[in-house]
């Protein structure tokens, strides 16, 4: 009788996830595109590097850059939002990240890509952070199941990007660019049309609003666990593709199977293990199997079959762990969901933001295996890390 009654539960509330307003769909759609943004380069970066005569390290900083300015961007994402209201600033970023993705299309050398990247990590700050405190605001089934409409939109676009990618990129490396301007610019459309006007804060956020929420040990621990963790992450996602020597197609293909798992555990299997084991060992639990598959590639860097296993295995760890992540965030420090999202995303990401230049760089020194050690290190420190904060996080 209790499994019956626990069952019908469970397909009520997942009923009631996918009963949502338009507005909920408008800005999840855009959030599929942005995230797309991530993995879309991936497939060319070999070509880029060829086709440019750039270092795999140079073609990095196309990451590092776009991290770099996202992570301090974050800074001033509250502010705007206050000011402008949060559907402005809406299509404010989409309106950004349309311009420089399709300039960096348009370019003809490493440098100038870098640099238009760097412009649309902007645009993708000003949305990430937004967007995500829109869809905890307008979606229905409180904020558990908004995370989890936001995380699905995140493994989405992480899964599509590549494939799209590979597919765009095998016409010319430029496809990808302008694809994503393409894309984002009916996001705006859907965006401008569907989502209505929404109120503006009560008061006017501070730029200094992020960090001072970073005096919050807990909101502190978790931003640092993810600058560490986010090693590991970039060097499977940026660094890999260069070890695997697959053609374009190939690495669409292969990333496309590692965002899928990564969004089917997001979505599905992080709300069950999280009910069942809690949060914070879950998270224990991911962070050490994330280690030990890229110590897993650093072994087997020589063998492309261990590789492409081991890349898409990651994907079911990171789906969880991810989603596990968003959610201790959003519910960890006494502020505001913006100004917390915007300190936790400053940390994160201009802390790993040298990760993806790093890895390239290690390689030419060291060879292809070391980034994958490093990758390793780096994601056991942040279990250190986020063990040290235990005391602070009780409430998640």
């Amino acid at each position: 009788m209790r499994t019956e009654t626990t069952t019908q539960a469970r397909s009520e509330q997942q009923a009631s996830l996918l009963r949502q307003p338009r507005a909920v769909w408008a800005v999840a759609f855009a959030c599929v595109i942005a995230f797309m943004g991530l993995g879309l380069v991936d497939p060319i970066l070999p070509v880029l590097s060829r086709q440019l005569r750039a270092t795999p390290a140079q073609v990095e900083l196309l990451f590092t850059s776009y991290m770099l300015v996202t992570g301090v961007a974050m800074l001033i994402t509250g502010t705007i939002s206050s000011w402008i209201g949060p559907k402005r600033t809406l299509l404010t970023a989409l309106a950004l990240i349309v311009s420089f993705s399709a300039l960096a299309g348009s370019s003809d050398t490493i440098g100038q890509i870098v640099g238009f990247r760097a412009g649309w990590g902007l645009g993708n700050a000003l949305f990430i952070a937004t967007a995500l405190a829109v869809i905890v605001g307008v979606a229905s089934g409180g904020t558990a199941g908004a995370i989890i409409l936001y995380e699905a939109a995140l493994g989405l676009g992480i899964s599509v990007g590549p494939l799209l990618g590979g597919e765009l990129g095998s016409i010319s490396w430029r496809g990808p660019f302008y694809g994503v301007a393409i894309l984002m610019a009916i996001g705006f459309v859907a965006i401008l049309v569907l989502l209505p006007p929404l109120p503006r804060p009560e008061h006017h956020s501070s730029v200094l609003d992020p960090i001072r929420a970073l005096r919050h040990r807990g909101l502190l621990t978790m931003g640092l666990t993810a600058l560490c963790y986010n090693f590991g992450f970039f060097t499977i996602l940026a660094f890999a593709p260069f070890p695997l020597g697959l053609s374009i197609h190939g690495l669409g293909y292969i990333y496309f199977a590692w965002g899928v798992l990564l969004a089917v555990t997001s979505v599905f299997v992080a709300p069950r293990v999280r009910a069942r084991f809690g949060t914070l060992p879950t998270m224990y639990a991911m962070l050490f199997l994330i280690g030990l598959d890229l110590l897993a590639m650093g072994i087997g860097v020589s063998s492309q079959m261990t590789l492409v296993v081991a890349i898409v295995i990651a994907g079911a760890f990171l789906g969880i762990n991810n989603t596990l992540v968003t959610t201790a965030v959003m519910g960890v420090a006494p502020v505001e969901r913006p100004v917390a999202s915007a300190a936790y995303s400053f940390v994160r990401f201009v802390g790993g933001a040298v990760a993806p230049w790093l890895a390239g760089k290690l390689a030419e020194w060291f060879g292809p295996s070391v980034p994958f050690y490093v990758g390793t290190l780096a994601v056991g420190l942040s279990m250190l890390v986020l063990f040290s904060g235990r005391e602070y996080l009780r409430k998640v």
